[in-house]
């Protein structure tokens, strides 16, 4: 494995805030500062520490609000990431309430209150905050609650059983998980990029080949189905009843990221691996030229239209994050990845200009201005365009043999429910969930949007 850690400090690149900003990111105090106002704005959207409230999840699903389950355990990702790079342990007690409380009965984050729109995708995001908690030596929750790694491993196991690796497509996660789910039959790669990103990042926290042989199995995958192509290109999905052959040409941020995030810890694992060095290399100069036109991270799904859905909105914030990471765990990649995240975070505070309290975020950072869109979601991608500018402040994630005090369990998942006979009655938002389904098939149709993984 890899340890050396780099030291390209974020503040040399800095050439200034932008003008009439709220905020400014021209020095490591700075950055503190206005990465503590930020997370308290984002909080602001959370009501679940409040009397009547679902502890964990942001105001939904539709059309209770507008966020459905898997944002609230990103959310957290991104608090425990804002703790370990700032310091604050402001939300250390809030964080870890939320995350226990929505690991379900067989503590593998699928409560049976989100059974009608749980996917692979869905469950991988929980998991992978716990992951994530576990590499920062986020504290560790009582001992008589479920431990961050082993809940990890619980969302890995399950989704490594055989009954979610089915012989559609020759082998890969389909989207959701209950069969009589919309996106059943749906393969994509959020779904196999959360898997993908859990093996790599258990792999090196365990040293534990099965894991690596697993993510090398889901990698392969990937490009035999030409959802990531010769030239590192991601997609959406496809459907089984067509062997996955009618791809969904739809790129998103996040499906680069996670794979990105992951090819870098099996880099690390590997001992920088020349194979790994190449692929890694080669995703990161995709997702650049794809996704962060003029070094400003943009969603081109979506965005030149504003057509963006609810989840699309919190896109940036997980890649900014993520690459931080992978300069840490492979360092090769600093030069390449920092001058732009500087760049793109300078964008993104810039537009943290807006509504009454004149520092609300926006979503569109190419034009440095407010844009009038707000939420959770774009709080989010500024916490994290703005927290990752301290990477350089960091030590790489931890290891069972690097001073990692996550307790494990690697029979973690094997109670879990498969949801064989499940067959849930429709609810008001899952017919409205239905009814988006249909319309965004009907517009691949004509060529508008074609099917998008939004999470319903």
């Amino acid at each position: 494995m890899l340890f050396s850690i780099p030291r390209l400090t974020i503040a040399a690149l800095v050439s200034g805030g932008a003008a009439n900003a709220a905020y400014s990111i021209a020095s490591d105090d700075d950055i503190k500062s206005t990465a503590a106002q930020v997370a308290w704005d984002l909080m602001q959207y959370y009501k679940g520490n409040e009397s009547g409230q679902t502890p964990g999840i942001l105001p939904g699903p539709p059309p209770d609000g507008d966020y459905y389950w898997w944002e609230g355990g990103a959310m957290w990702g991104a608090m425990i990431d804002y703790w370990h790079l700032t310091g604050d342990d402001s939300y250390v007690n809030v964080t870890t309430d939320a995350l226990l409380w929505q690991v379900g009965p067989n503590k593998d984050y699928m409560p049976p209150n989100v059974t009608a729109s749980l996917g692979n995708d869905d469950q991988g995001f929980w998991g992978m905050s716990a992951m994530l908690a576990a590499e920062n030596n986020f504290p560790n929750p009582p001992a008589d609650q479920p431990q961050w790694l082993a809940l990890a491993q619980a969302v890995f196991n399950t989704q490594a059983a055989p009954d979610r690796h089915d012989d559609t497509c020759n082998g890969g996660l389909r989207w959701q998980i209950p069969l009589s789910n919309n996106g059943y039959n749906y393969k994509n790669s959020i779904a196999n990029g959360c898997f993908f990103n859990l093996g790599a990042r258990l792999a090196r926290y365990t040293n534990n080949q099965s894991y690596a042989d697993w993510a090398e199995k889901t990698w392969d995958w990937m490009r035999s189905v030409q959802l990531m192509d010769d030239n590192y290109n991601i997609y959406d999905g496809g459907h089984v009843e067509h062997n996955c052959t009618d791809i969904n040409k739809a790129q998103f941020s996040y499906n680069n990221g996670v794979f990105l995030l992951g090819a870098a810890y099996m880099y690390n694992y590997t001992n920088g691996s020349d194979i790994w060095h190449d692929r890694l290399n080669s995703l990161v100069n995709a997702t650049i030229s794809t996704f962060f036109p003029e070094s400003i991270a943009y969603e081109i799904a979506c965005e030149e239209h504003m057509s963006c859905t609810t989840d699309m909105l919190s896109f940036k914030g997980y890649v900014h994050r993520w690459m931080a990471t992978t300069t840490v765990i492979a360092p090769f990649t600093a030069p390449i990845i920092l001058p732009v995240l500087q760049t793109s975070a300078e964008a993104a505070v810039a537009t943290c200009t807006g509504e009454d309290n004149q520092r609300t975020c926006g979503f569109s950072w190419k034009t440095k201005v407010y844009d009038g869109s707000h939420g959770a979601g774009q709080q989010m991608n500024v916490l994290g365009a703005v927290s990752s500018l301290l990477i350089h402040e960091t030590k790489a994630p931890v290891t069972n043999s690097t001073g990692g005090t996550s307790v494990g369990d690697a029979n973690a998942g094997s109670r879990s429910d498969h949801f064989d006979n499940y067959h849930a009655p429709p609810t008001a938002g899952d017919k409205a969930g239905a009814g988006i389904l249909t319309f965004v098939v009907l517009a691949a149709a004509v060529g508008t949007f074609g099917w998008m993984s939004t999470g319903i």
